[in-house]
């Protein structure tokens, strides 16, 4: 008989055809689950940190400068625009997004703190155009009284019940800012 070293020798040799098979059975299911999960974990990061693709929203702007901007869930956050005596001529823009696409039959309102509607714009359907939505800011400057808020409301058919995008204030000093509330 020979030494123990030649022993385990021989019974490795005799094992090895299914050593290698386990091996490579094992390395392939390995990189399998390896791939897999790499795929999962890849997916799981592009979806949580990708912007959702045509959500809801709207931008308005003061003489092109945009001045408020929701989108997603703070669009139920109101905010107040505080304006110290804009000028007769700047041009108010609201640009309303329903999921990528435009609405249809839009309206701006304005209201005062009772609710009361003091002044409607009705704007066309925008067939592959713009969604802007424009009113010169004097249009509203005589509808309230120095120091009251006035409501800032956008519907369409897609939106029926009108819903609040800011509260305007109009002042008497000579630059416009935006005050959060």
């Amino acid at each position: 008989m020979g030494s123990p070293t030649s022993f385990l020798c021989i019974v490795m040799m005799q094992m090895h055809p299914f050593l290698v098979k386990k091996t490579i059975v094992m390395k392939t299911k390995t990189k399998k689950n390896t791939l897999l999960s790499g795929l999962l974990g890849l997916s799981l990061l592009m979806v949580s940190f990708s912007a959702p693709r045509g959500g809801e929203g709207f931008e308005i702007y003061l003489d092109n400068k945009l001045v408020l901007q929701r989108f997603g869930n703070q669009i139920n956050t109101v905010q107040s625009l505080k304006w110290e005596s804009p000028q007769s001529a700047s041009v108010l823009t609201v640009k309303y997004h329903h999921c990528g696409r435009i609405g249809k039959n839009r309206n701006i309102t304005i209201k005062d703190e009772g609710n009361r509607i003091l002044k409607e714009w009705h704007f066309p359907d925008a067939a592959g155009g713009s969604p802007a939505m424009e009113f010169k800011l004097k249009e509203i400057m005589g509808l309230k009284k120095s120091g009251i808020a006035l409501k800032l409301y956008y519907s369409s058919t897609e939106l029926p019940k009108a819903r609040l995008l800011a509260r305007l204030e109009l002042g008497h000093r000579a630059m416009a800012k935006l005050t959060l509330p």
